[in-house]
């Protein structure tokens, strides 16, 4: 409503209200940081080789070299034994029945090899198990853990198509709430899990609880809040939180080994949010367009008792909305409709997609580093608490266009320099991962916020909601960039690096929207570079009104 926040500008700023909104719809987001990212120890790959039968009469010198060496590239080209041959049994056990010795008597590069019929053997020095040990998705069917991620990420994509529309229909806050609840028991169903098929069959609705209860409570926020600390809340407030149970995770994964109950772990605090229901209030913004007014008002008066301020007698008026003349609802094709803002949807598109590839491909990735996993993934979480404060501080005071390309650009550039660093450099190779990590996530925070800004007022729900699909169908796609590393250990990061740098090339295409006024319809958006010189709808800047009226003035 247009004028809503004139009418509860009596509540302030930062009451105690507003604090209680802001933290608690701030915690229902920690579940989601460990949540989205949780494969990284539930379906990381263990040390493995085929199995050998405990019960063939081989020598001990047989039984050592019953695997074939193999080239490791991801170890300097290091011989380590292989995860999907050994030597044929059948003749590895006539050579050990002979007496002959391997190396000596026997050209090992001659004799015959086969798959591991028997199965594989796993290292448990990291993990107990995991879904990749528990159901052997590795070798041919290695093709299945990126899967994994996908389905959850499939998830989140159907989320992003029927949250908004549910939460329009039923309410923020029952949503919210219904939507945490999927997330907390599917993710206990997953526990007993009997099969891969039936674990991705419960993450992909994992997902569809994880994106919806993230969107409705960013969305509760924003209209709660009033608009300085909505701004807060939208960039730093979720983003820091999200990071907190990023961080979590790896704790979680170092202190329990076995993915079942890891997955029970994650689970579990979920429960913990049940008693919020009885302290978040639905928004009164959505109860008004409902025409509930008094439920609006009560929930304001509440607010006001909470925050010791004494609220007017009439707080909205209920004719208010049936007051306003009726315009032609936006919808999702006036994003192509005209040359300018087809231009803007269109970049905007593959900047979120190539962000969601590259943020979600470097946080897969954690496994796959050299050194503790633990350790590698807290550091991957942890650079993006300052990276958070670092958007918002950008977005108060600086440039969008220039902010966003410079962070897409230093992420691409410290991603491409990383296949340049020797295989025993780890350390150095890690620092430049993650001072890409750092600027990726920055920009991440970013787009969201500039995203909004461009959009005026009657598409912007719309449009937000198409760039997180956007984002989406990248989120699916990135596991199979980390996948990649089975044919090089440096293609995820030149194709990752590439696309972010051309990103942030391209950001640079977009209109500025730092110190300009939110355009409330199409006709007053910032125009695409080569759709027009001057945007004839633009609002006059403070200097043109003065103008104006110096020459009115006789």
């Amino acid at each position: 409503m247009t004028d809503y926040e004139a009418s509860t500008a009596f509540l302030g700023e930062w009451g105690r209200f507003q604090q209680q909104v802001f933290f608690l719809l701030s915690l229902t987001i920690i579940p989601n940081g460990f949540t989205a990212l949780s494969t990284v120890f539930l379906a990381d790959t263990p040390s493995h080789h085929c199995l050998i039968p405990a019960h063939l009469n081989l020598t001990p010198a047989w039984k050592n070299s019953s695997i074939p060496l193999e080239k490791e590239s991801s170890q300097g080209d290091a011989l380590v034994r292989s995860r999907c041959s050994r030597y044929k049994l059948d003749d590895i056990l006539s050579f050990s029945e002979k007496g002959l010795l391997p190396g000596v008597d026997v050209n090992l590069s001659n004799v015959p090899k086969e798959g591991c019929l028997d199965g594989w053997e796993y290292d448990q020095s990291i993990y107990i198990s995991t879904i990749v040990s528990e159901w052997d998705l590795v070798c041919d069917e290695s093709w299945k853990n990126p899967l994994t991620s996908s389905f959850f990420f499939c998830g989140a994509l159907t989320g992003s198509f029927i949250s908004g529309q549910l939460s329009d229909r039923y309410g923020r806050k029952i949503v919210l709430f219904a939507t945490l609840a999927i997330q907390t028991l599917f993710t206990l169903i997953q526990v007993f899990s009997p099969s891969w098929t039936v674990f991705c069959a419960l993450f992909f609705v994992v997902g569809v609880g994880h994106i919806s209860n993230y969107v409705a409570a960013f969305v509760l926020g924003a209209e709660i809040l009033s608009s300085y600390v909505r701004a807060i809340f939208t960039t730093a407030g979720v983003n820091l939180f999200f990071a907190g149970g990023y961080t979590l995770l790896p704790l979680f994964g170092f202190f329990i080994r076995d993915w079942r109950m890891l997955l029970l772990g994650l689970a579990l605090p979920g429960f913990l949010l049940v008693p919020f229901w009885w302290f978040i209030p639905e928004s009164p913004r959505w109860l008004l367009t409902q025409g509930r007014v008094e439920e609006a008002e009560a929930i304001i008066r509440d607010a006001a008792k909470k925050n010791k301020i004494e609220p007017p007698s009439v707080i909205f008026s209920p004719l208010q909305e049936e007051l306003k003349p009726e315009k032609r609802r936006a919808h999702i094709c006036d994003l192509l409709r005209s040359r300018n803002i087809r231009w803007i949807s269109v970049m905007l598109w593959l900047i979120w997609n190539t962000l969601t590839i590259a943020y979600l491909g470097l946080s897969l990735n954690t496994a796959n580093l050299h050194g503790n996993v633990h350790l590698n993934c807290f550091l991957s979480a942890v650079v993006e608490i300052p990276a958070y404060i670092l958007s918002w501080i950008m977005f108060r005071w600086c440039s969008r266009r220039l902010s966003l390309s410079s962070s897409l650009c230093t992420g691409g550039l410290f991603l491409l320099l990383i296949q340049l660093i020797p295989a025993y450099m780890f350390s150095v190779a890690i620092t430049l991962e993650m001072i890409g990590k750092f600027a990726v996530s920055t920009a991440f925070s970013l787009v969201y916020a500039f995203t909004a800004e461009l959009y005026p007022t009657v598409l912007r729900n719309t449009a937000l909601g198409t760039c997180s699909m956007a984002a989406r169908i990248g989120s699916i796609i990135a596991p199979f960039f980390i996948y990649l590393r089975s044919y090089s250990v440096s293609l995820p990061y030149i194709l990752m690096g590439s696309l972010t740098t051309l990103a942030g090339l391209l950001s640079l295409l977009l209109p500025e929207s730092f110190g300009m006024p939110l355009p409330e319809t199409i006709d007053q958006m910032q125009y695409f570079p080569g759709c027009c010189q001057k945007n004839p709808y633009s609002l006059p800047s403070s200097k043109e009104q003065e103008n104006t009226a110096e020459r009115k003035t006789p």
